[in-house]
């Protein structure tokens, strides 16, 4: 099922309000009865919480700029706002990690900080927080995935890193009640150290989507073997890729056969673009360019060739002294391999005799002799 853009920033808004309101719950709960017990793991995971508060307000912010319809500034969108604020998030989060190994680190090298041995309620706090978190997580995950929301998916292992990182607490609280109190620092490095894993993930991932780097190689692959299935498509080459937000947009060159009419090129490129969409969730922005020959081996082998005013007016020229040919009923060009190829179409009644057809086709052939840029020139008749 597509969901609309409204429809994306409805269900980004829920969830996320949801995790806002279970995230202040357990920052409060973490940070309180962290002081009471002196369990320093324990207000590191409180701060860990009161970052997914900042995530949950930068989900929020994109979710109301990058829902917004293209415009003339933005004709691709403003899907590049949720990747703004998934670096936002990352940076943040490194920063949190940061301050919380240090101040954990410091009190490894004093042993008389790591005195204090935490009481009980600590222990009942991260139990209450690997259940919520988890819960939280299962939710947003089948959200993000829905909704084919990276960012949301994003904080959804947020939701998850806190999961694991109370288990972390637990188990460092749990160490220290049963005698070994410098446990309680070693979970609190152990927690800013994954804070500072996932934020390195968001923010490495959504660089790599601001540079446009292309998709991943399988699914290239799957894109270009799609495109070679669709009749009047005889190869393809300059197949480029990128993301943004949640879409991913396709750049493509088609070879189709030479002679085809410019409608008919224009119909399977139409093709091409329609079949991507529908057969690839994430495609939304697909731009065909028909080419007659391999202009990435051979590049701009037709590019100084002269338009049609030109070559019209050097071919009336060289017929100014064949009657005939101000019938001419229509003329062709085919550029190819840095030549052109015309077909010109003479009516029936041109011919005094059949047997003229022959010496008036070859006067007019003649022509292309006095023009290098013209490899040949054919005659129909109807």
């Amino acid at each position: 099922m597509e969901y609309s853009l409204e429809q994306r920033k409805q269900a980004m808004d829920r969830i996320t309000w949801w995790g806002v309101v279970v995230n202040i719950v357990l920052a409060i709960s973490k940070l309180i009865a962290g002081f009471i017990s002196q369990s320093h793991a324990l207000i590191a995971d409180g701060f860990h919480s009161f970052s997914d508060l900042i995530s949950d307000a930068m989900v929020l912010f994109a979710s109301k700029h990058s829902s917004q319809e293209a415009d003339e500034d933005h004709p691709y969108g403003h899907a590049r706002y949720e990747t703004l604020a998934t670096i936002g998030v990352g940076v943040f989060l490194f920063a949190v990690a940061a301050g919380i190994a240090i101040d954990a680190i410091q009190r490894l090298i004093s042993p008389d900080a790591i005195s204090v041995v935490p009481g009980a309620i600590a222990l009942w706090v991260a139990v209450f927080s690997i259940v919520s978190n988890e819960v939280l997580f299962q939710y947003t995950i089948r959200v993000s995935k829905k909704i084919k929301s990276k960012l949301l998916e994003a904080n959804a292992w947020h939701h998850r890193t806190d999961s694991i990182s109370s288990v972390v607490v637990f188990i460092g609280i749990g160490g220290s009640m049963i005698g070994w109190p410098v446990l309680d620092d070693v979970a609190a490095i152990l927690v800013a150290l994954m804070i500072a894993k996932i934020g390195w993930d968001l923010g490495h991932q959504s660089v790599q989507e601001l540079v446009d780097t292309a998709l991943e190689p399988e699914v290239i692959e799957a894109i270009k073997q799609h495109i070679l299935k669709i009749n009047g498509v005889e190869e393809l080459h300059m197949l480029r890729t990128r993301r943004m937000g949640h879409n991913a947009l396709v750049d493509v060159h088609i070879l189709v056969d030479s002679k085809l009419s410019v409608s008919e090129g224009h119909q399977i490129s139409e093709t091409v673009e329609y079949s991507l969409i529908r057969h690839f969730d994430d495609i939304n922005d697909v731009t065909v360019h028909i080419d007659t020959e391999d202009d990435e081996h051979a590049p701009n082998s037709c590019r100084d060739l002269p338009l049609r005013n030109r070559v019209v007016a050097d071919l009336k020229h060289c017929w100014s002294h064949i009657p005939e040919t101000r019938n001419i009923e229509d003329i062709t060009l085919h550029y190819i391999e840095g030549k052109i190829s015309v077909v010109i179409t003479l009516p029936l009644s041109s011919l005094t005799t059949l047997e003229s057809a022959a010496p008036l086709q070859q006067k007019i052939k003649r022509c292309h002799e006095d023009h290098e840029y013209i490899r040949d020139i054919e005659i129909k008749f109807k």
